[in-house]
């Protein structure tokens, strides 16, 4: 369970603020009272959730590339933070393809010079790296990944997600291990989680956000593969398995240094196509969403996280099913349609999602 109490006045230092999952956690970090400092490049989309809901508001928001490892420091340094979450990424299968040195760099060395970085802040006590369930090799089998299978990637995002993983793994050991630096250096762990929805999620070639652009413009969606199945969850979900293993991470140390799956039960696994037509259904339209003749790069068919690790030791679990998740969607895309304030709505969101958290 989160501790509210835990993050009032707690110093946090965000890289990728400005993307979707980032926009959300600052919003989350800053309604609970922590001093956030964030470091990422120029929000990814427009529009975008860090803009429409005014994420930098209360927050230090630094425009920065983690590539460029002297500004990073320098940031670091300046911040001084108690609690580094690392979210920065290039986050997109599709993208990778066409860009692969930009993919590799960003998310490979990126995490190389943040964990290089945090090394010479010393008020940094743990710290989260944020990777993807896509870091594990695809075996298109039926059963779920826990934190042990094998990493690996046949595209360029998937590879750079298990190259992340490695890296976290040899800073882990050569750099954050208390059995040769001390029981004083900061804790590291790695979150994976996936196929991550929510309002406010602008990205191209993602299939909610291609969905709730077409239904804003009264079109037919192209969809590439309906038979496509994933562990759909809502954005609130694995950022607050994030914010429970950086809190345990700063209380309990190394026990919980290590990777972990915060993924959806087997009931939020649906196709594509479920997907759609229930948006469709939500949203109140009756036309039919058109298949994609260009099918683009390959992309797998099955994937789903093992979450029972973050269950069993964290008591971390999913509180939203799927129809609820989409039905949030639905609602925040409304008001934003009507022209209401996003921080607020958002905020509302955050703040129902809490009250249903205690609920165990």
């Amino acid at each position: 369970m989160l501790n509210p109490e835990f993050w009032k006045g707690k110093r946090v230092f965000v890289t990728g603020h400005t993307g979707f999952k980032g926009s959300w956690l600052c919003l989350w970090l800053e309604h609970l009272g922590a001093q956030v400092t964030g470091y990422a490049l120029a929000p990814p989309t427009n529009p975008s959730l860090f803009e429409m809901a005014n994420i930098a508001a209360s927050m230090h928001s630094i425009i920065g590339d983690v590539t460029q490892q002297p500004a990073l420091e320098k940031a670091l340094a300046e911040a001084q933070p108690e609690i580094v979450i690392h979210m920065a990424a290039q986050s997109l299968v599709r993208y990778s393809y066409q860009h692969p040195v930009e993919t590799f760099s960003t998310n490979i060395m990126g995490t190389v010079n943040l964990l290089d970085a945090v090394r010479r802040v010393p008020s940094v006590r743990a710290v989260v790296i944020v990777t993807s369930d896509k870091c594990y090799h695809n075996e298109e089998w039926v059963w779920g990944y826990r934190e042990n299978s094998r990493l690996g990637g046949d595209d360029p995002y998937s590879a750079s997600k298990g190259c992340a993983e490695l890296v976290v793994h040899a800073f882990q050991h050569s750099y954050y291990n208390p059995a040769n630096q001390g029981q004083n250096v900061a804790a590291v762990a790695s979150g994976r989680a996936g196929n991550v929805i929510g309002g406010g999620d602008w990205a191209l070639d993602r299939l909610v956000p291609d969905i709730i652009r077409s239904l804003l413009k009264d079109e037919p969606t192209l969809i590439r593969n309906p038979q496509a199945t994933r562990p759909w969850q809502h954005v609130l979900e694995p950022l607050h398995g994030y914010l429970m293993l950086a809190e345990r991470l700063y209380t309990h140390g190394h026990a919980f240094a290590s990777a972990w799956n915060f993924g959806p039960p087997e009931q939020s696994e649906k196709t594509v196509g479920w997907i759609i037509a229930k948006l469709y259904e939500l949203w109140g339209v009756n036309f039919d969403w058109k298949k994609d003749e260009n099918p683009g790069p390959p992309e797998c068919t099955f994937l789903k996280l093992d979450a029972a690790k973050a269950r069993g030791y964290m008591g971390w679990r999913p509180k939203l099913d799927l129809p609820t998740t989409l039905e949030w969607i639905v609602k925040w895309t409304r008001r934003y349609q009507a022209g209401a304030d996003m921080r607020q709505v958002s905020l509302e969101d955050i703040q129902r999602f809490m009250a249903i958290v205690p609920q165990d």
